[in-house]
């Protein structure tokens, strides 16, 4: 199914009242008047080359933001201890906070739906292929954090459709995949990009932008797996079974990575001029990620990554409570460990977007549940080249860090033969699969979030201070009051059709808890 562009006139389009992008000024300030000028613009004077630039940059520093001051919170890699007023951690949403979400996602979605539709009118296929899977890793973001949405009325700001019609998550679904397919079909024919220059991912090589279009299909794939009129185990199987149609990531090195280079205006959103060690590491490292990567009784046995991705300033590593009573701040905060500064507040700090890791954690849970071949032995091969990647991604690195632990294979080696990445040291492997890919979606956008819903793992500790939503994990995000207030009708349909209210307890389509009835939290112990 071809998916038929509707921009006739801006880069920037939007949909009016439900998709209303933000003005606020991109991450690479370069870029801005591009991002947030639209109507002096006219579609004669744009290239989809110059959209890709501006997108491009600016989506990715906007993850980046995102998985540390939301996801991170969310998903208890950190807890902000450094006083009041950042309460994501627990559960404490605004319209402000939740409208930043929806409107960069959309903002972003618009533009490589734009740059699509350029590729295609201004015969560029490479643009079109390239447009086509940034818009649907937006949009799948989108969806998977409020639930249904505009996709099929999308961007048709210019065709006077103020109100669009939220579609249901499944009707998103199907969609994206048809707009990877296509993505697929032209990178097969091996397009030019032009200016390769300008990528500092890929370099214009068309071949791995195909294995990452198609990676992101096997991801998207694995979150609806829970629902069986998907099919997404049979898809998976082709896509795993017909590696010459549909290429997938095979490497590190061939890993979603934007490559900044700390000159402009391709600096890091994380940069040392913006950035303080102390305005940084006010995130301080939750006792939830702590627990998966050391076991806290003695301090003996650590996953080697802790020391790149994390530091402790003098004594044992220390978690806090995330989502902890604020009377308990001061107490949960001292001596807490914290984000690595070091490593990750640098002008060329690369961003991620989806790591080989993740790839062969997706392998390992369908060959474990039978969705491809070898069963339980490829299960395991695929887990522990999951977890050697993952550990040699943080190796790189580790060089930056004002404190070292040098990560060798032999350390790789202990680690999946110890009690906390072991095959043979932990008998239920789905859980192990779910919570080692969790250690290593550590600042992966929201996909730990994302994950965290879908399987349940790991067991949350809610927080003695997490009454804004009544003590319960949030399962989405709500949409904004602009939204609701504009586009009413579509959106009492896409909250009747999810079974709840504009709230953050509604659970989306593909989640466990919409599935299966249940999420598995525990209460903080005081």
């Amino acid at each position: 199914m071809k998916f038929e562009m509707k921009f006739h006139s801006f880069i920037y389009s939007v949909v009016a009242g439900a998709m209303l992008a933000s003005s606020a000024t991109s991450c690479t300030d370069s870029f801005e008047s591009i991002n947030t000028d639209p109507n002096t613009l006219p579609m004669g004077e744009l290239n989809p080359y110059g959209v890709f630039e501006a997108m491009f940059y600016g989506m990715t520093n906007r993850q980046l933001y995102f998985t540390w001051a939301y996801n991170g919170e969310i998903v208890q890699y950190s807890g902000y201890t450094a006083g009041q007023g950042k309460d994501f951690h627990r559960y404490s949403f605004n319209n402000n906070n939740v409208q930043t979400v929806w409107d960069n996602y959309a903002r972003y979605a618009a533009n490589a739906n734009h740059m699509a539709y350029l590729g295609e009118h201004k015969d560029e296929p490479a643009c079109r292929a390239v447009g086509l899977t940034l818009k649907v890793f937006c949009m799948s973001n989108l969806t998977d954090i409020f639930g249904d949405i505009p996709y099929s009325e999308a961007f048709q700001y210019d065709l006077g459709n103020y109100a669009p019609k939220f579609d249901s998550q499944k009707e998103v679904y199907e969609q994206m995949f048809a707009e990877l397919e296509e993505a697929n079909t032209i990178y097969a024919t091996a397009p030019t990009f032009s200016k390769p220059n300008i990528d500092l991912m890929y370099h214009g090589d068309m071949t791995l932008w195909r294995k990452f279009n198609n990676s992101i299909y096997l991801r998207l794939l694995m979150r609806v797996s829970g629902r069986p009129e998907m099919n997404a185990d049979e898809k998976i199987s082709e896509i795993v079974s017909k590696p010459k149609n549909y290429p997938i990531i095979s490497s590190n090195e061939e890993s979603a990575t934007v490559k900044f280079t700390g000159v402009d205006p391709y600096y890091n959103y994380f940069r040392p001029t913006n950035f303080t060690k102390n305005n940084f590491v006010g995130y301080r490292l939750a006792n939830t990620m702590l627990d998966l990567m050391l076991n806290t009784g003695s301090q003996t046995e650590q996953d080697p990554r802790i020391y790149t991705m994390f530091n402790q300033d003098g004594g044992e590593w220390q978690g806090v409570q995330s989502g902890c009573a604020l009377s308990d701040v001061r107490l949960e905060d001292d001596g807490a460990s914290y984000p690595n500064y070091y490593v990750l507040v640098r002008d060329e700090a690369p961003g991620w977007l989806l790591d080989y890791s993740e790839v062969q954690f997706i392998l390992a849970e369908a060959a474990l549940k039978g969705y491809i071949s070898g069963g339980e032995t490829a299960a395991r091969s695929y887990y522990e080249t999951a977890v050697t990647a993952s550990c040699k991604k943080w190796a790189e690195l580790t060089k930056y860090s004002n404190k070292q632990l040098e990560i060798t294979d032999q350390r790789i080696t202990d680690l999946l033969n110890g009690n906390l990445a072991g095959w043979d040291k932990n008998t239920d492997h789905e859980r192990l699969i779910a919570e080692q890919k969790y250690v290593s979606l550590y600042f992966v956008g929201f996909e730990a979030y994302h994950e965290l819903r879908r399987t349940g793992w790991p067991i949350i500790t809610i927080g003695n201070g997490c009454s804004y939503n009544n003590f319960e994990y949030p399962q989405r995000l709500f949409y904004p009051t602009n939204t609701v207030g504009s586009n009413s009708a579509h959106v009492a349909e896409a909250l009747e059709r999810m079974g709840g209210e504009n709230n953050l307890r509604t659970s989306v389509w593909w989640s466990y808890k919409a599935i299966n009835g249940t999420f598995t939290a525990v209460r903080q112990q005081n």
